[in-house]
């Protein structure tokens, strides 16, 4: 996949500006040898995984599983799996969250050992993933408007490691998302939590780290 530079990027994402999240990912799996999609299984997961699916059934689908999520995530997660037929695989980190709770606890954003915290139940799994699947193409459910790092972004970016990033929904609001979802009769979950993110404007750490 070499048709796209950090020379020429902006002029992809001009091209593909207004185009549908089916486009943009079509275009995205026609230059690309091997694709993942990462997801949190957060409230707007479905139209991502639902649009990828679409395309490329087979996909590989990382889910790094923190341990701290809902039950009602977990019944989600099941759901979207067996409805979309998902070729999930789950990392999860190598410490329990009892070992965590007893170590280290869940620290706030200001408590030292947040950033350690971070490390263990979301980054270290992540990369674990990377390392496995190698992707060129990242299909990610990131938007601009949900942080300040996000609003820097498009459609297209470079990640840390250099692996194209893939945001097919990107100029969507929430609206339009939840109009995707509908339109497609797909679940919705807004009962969720990120213990790394915390806030819902903070960035968890993967799209900073990668």
């Amino acid at each position: 996949m070499n048709q796209i530079t950090s020379e020429n990027i902006a002029l992809f994402n001009r091209n593909l500006r207004y185009e549908s999240p089916k486009e943009i990912i079509s275009f995205a799996l026609e230059i690309s040898e091997n694709p993942i999609v990462t997801t949190s299984f957060g409230t707007y997961s479905a139209a991502i995984l639902h649009a990828c699916t679409q395309l490329y059934k087979a996909i590989p689908v990382v889910w790094c599983d923190t341990g701290y999520n809902t039950v009602a995530t977990y019944q989600h997660v099941q759901e979207l799996s067996e409805r979309l037929q998902l070729n999930l695989d789950i990392f999860v980190p190598k410490l329990t969250t009892a070992f965590l709770d007893s170590s280290i606890g869940r620290p706030e954003l200001n408590n030292p050992n947040h950033a350690l915290f971070s490390e263990k139940v979301k980054l270290e799994p992540f990369q674990r993933a990377f390392q496995k699947y190698k992707p060129d193409v990242w299909f990610s459910n990131i938007r601009k408007g949900q942080t300040k790092h996000r609003d820097d972004l498009d459609i297209l970016s470079f990640s840390r490691d250099g692996i194209l990033k893939v945001s097919p929904f990107y100029y969507y609001s929430d609206e339009a998302v939840l109009q995707y979802i509908k339109k497609h009769d797909l679940p919705v979950e807004f009962d969720y939590f990120d213990p790394v993110k915390a806030l819902s404007t903070r960035e968890c750490g993967i799209h900073l780290g990668k």
